[in-house]
């Protein structure tokens, strides 16, 4: 992979299932599950977005007992996959924090259920992750999706993950360890 790659779950700006806009809360199998996936699968940096200082408070909480302590003797596993994860306010601060880390701003692929005309496949994904070019930063959203703002602005939008029926609402967990497999297995 020429290119590094970050991922970010996004709490805000995220719809609700009537369109909405709104915010929703952190949860922890989310920064446990996300975080062992991301690591195994080489994710640079994974955030946890919200702009709402109790959720960062708790990120920072859970995050330290498997950092120090106890919980990083108890299972030091959890606490390499958990040493990638960060939380950020919005995204322009995951933004300036990928400049810090990579010094340049990241190319934005959204993930999403839904098609979109303009998605891009796993594999045409895969190859431009390939080329030279700005780190991947792979969002994905919570609630019932990403707020079309964020859509609209992103580089690229990954086609949905399909099986084999008409049933598509998989956890933002499980999807995002298919995503990773999908683009960076070996």
């Amino acid at each position: 992979m020429l290119r590094n790659v970050y991922a970010a779950l996004v709490h805000f700006p995220i719809v609700d299932k009537h369109g909405h806009l709104v915010s929703t809360s952190v949860t922890n199998l989310d920064i446990h599950d996300i975080s062992r996936s991301a690591r195994t699968y080489g994710i640079n940096a994974f955030f946890l977005v919200t702009p709402i200082e109790a959720q960062h408070w708790l990120v920072n909480r859970i995050i330290g007992h498997w950092q120090v302590g106890w919980g990083s003797t108890y299972n030091p596993n959890r606490m390499d996959a958990l040493g990638i994860c960060r939380t950020a306010g919005d995204l322009g601060e995951v933004q300036s924090a990928i400049e810090e880390l990579d010094g340049q701003s990241p190319a934005w692929v959204i993930t999403s259920a839904k098609r979109y005309s303009n998605s891009i496949g796993y594999e045409n994904m895969r190859a431009l992750m390939n080329t030279p070019g700005p780190p991947i930063c792979l969002l994905f959203g919570t609630g019932w999706g990403l707020h079309p703002e964020l859509i609209l602005e992103a580089d690229h939008i990954l086609e949905p993950i399909n099986g084999p029926t008409d049933f598509n609402h998989l956890s933002v967990r499980a999807a995002a360890a298919i995503i990773f497999d999908r683009l960076l297995a070996s």
